[in-house]
């Protein structure tokens, strides 16, 4: 039996149902240790600016345990001193030895059980984000400093790096960590949930058209984010502003501080045809991919991968997104299933919403049709595969 154990700031909708789908495998023996229960008791959204609490079950079907925070100013959003989970010391002090699985090192709780998951006898992967090509615009004192810290110190505790995506790669070579020391698990979703409400939804296209009040006849753009500064959605509305065709919606999904600037824009250029929905929860906003019929995402630094792009993809749809966005070296192939623009060219961005929305039936079919296989190698079964794999190759035994 192997022991494998996730350390996670808090519950996320992204990752329960992986657990829940690892905790049915007779070989592992999953804990899931949270440092926060915000998730769960529905806290205000800092990014959303409202209060956010998700409408799927984000503890059913695995073991988890919470564990105290002593820190001053409690809260995932208060920086590395935000989570302070003593508790940690003797957790992984206690239980056999195991695969323990960190999700990064913005935390004091993270980095400490890097360090004392190695001193007790586990073996330690990391999971991190950050893609290269974010990372070598960030300034020279930050590099320096990951270079000091993380490459001459923490890496050290390290013995399997979890990559998420090529980017991400990128960035574990460029601080010196050796390729077999690499493990692919792509970033993921409930494809299965996702596509399995797409074969329902793709039949009600137009019923739901009408129920969100959208022309039967127009063409749909789909934006699913927050309305904050690293989403650019200001972007999306100029370039929808300069097309031509008039025949198109333009849905943007979310909430954030930027709304009021985005509503004083489409006010005041008379932008027809967009919608703001406001904050729509997991079980809505499937209703919103089924209508769409491509995705856009213009995000910049600090758009780590973008998972709302694996969940347009689950539902065929062809994809733009900037080339900061962190998933568009793995997920978007020009011209194959959608197109990557440089971040903040408006002008290129117009030119390819253009593109797509020239397209006929059939062919923004099969644009979708190669997200939809692509996608396919980005889901949970992966992650399992590959994990469990590597640990037998290695003869990683914890029981």
């Amino acid at each position: 039996m192997q022991h494998l154990v996730f350390i996670n700031s808090h519950p996320i909708q992204y990752n329960a149902p992986l657990y829940e789908k690892i905790s049915c495998d007779n070989e592992i023996n999953l804990l899931v240790l949270y440092c926060s229960d915000e998730s769960i008791q529905g806290a205000k959204d800092k990014e959303f600016n409202v209060g956010v609490k998700w409408d799927i079950p984000l503890l059913k079907g695995y073991s988890y345990k919470f564990l105290k925070n002593y820190s001053w100013k409690p809260s995932i959003h208060n920086g590395f001193l935000g989570l302070i989970n003593l508790s940690i010391i003797t957790e992984l002090h206690k239980i056999p030895r195991s695969i323990i699985v960190i999700h990064g090192w913005a935390y004091f709780t993270t980095v400490l059980a890097i360090i004392l998951g190695k001193m007790y006898g586990h073996t330690v992967y990391l999971r991190g984000e950050s893609p290269y090509n974010q990372e070598i615009l960030k300034g020279k004192k930050n590099q320096l400093f990951k270079k000091i810290f993380l490459k001459n110190f923490l890496f050290h505790f390290v013995d399997k790096f979890l990559y998420i995506g090529e980017q991400n790669k990128r960035f574990y070579l460029s601080m010196g960590v050796d390729e077999s020391q690499l493990i692919f698990t792509p970033y993921a979703v409930d494809n299965e949930r996702f596509q399995n409400s797409y074969k329902i939804l793709q039949k009600e296209k137009n019923s739901l058209k009408e129920k969100f009040n959208i022309p039967l006849h127009h063409k749909v753009i789909l934006y699913v984010g927050k309305y904050i500064a690293k989403k650019r959605p200001i972007d999306l509305l100029s370039a929808f502003k300069n097309l031509k065709q008039k025949d198109v919606s333009l849905i943007m999904v979310g909430e954030g501080k930027l709304r009021t600037e985005m509503e004083y824009l489409i006010q005041n250029e008379n932008i027809a045809n967009v919608y703001l929905t406001g904050f729509v929860n997991q079980a809505e906003i499937i209703q919103y991919y089924a209508i769409a019929d491509a995705f856009v995402m213009c995000s910049d630094i600090g758009e780590t991968w973008g998972l709302s792009v694996n969940e347009a993809m689950n539902f065929s749809l062809p994809i733009i997104v900037s080339d900061m966005t962190g998933c568009s070296i793995d997920l978007v192939k020009n011209g194959i299933n959608g197109f990557v623009f440089e971040t903040g060219n408006i002008a290129q961005l117009t030119d390819y919403l253009a593109k797509i929305l020239s397209l006929s039936e059939e062919e923004l079919a099969m644009m979708g049709s190669k997200s939809f296989n692509l996608i396919s190698n980005y889901g949970y079964e992966n992650i399992i595969t590959n994990i469990k794999q590597r640990t037998w190759q290695d003869k990683i035994i914890t029981s």
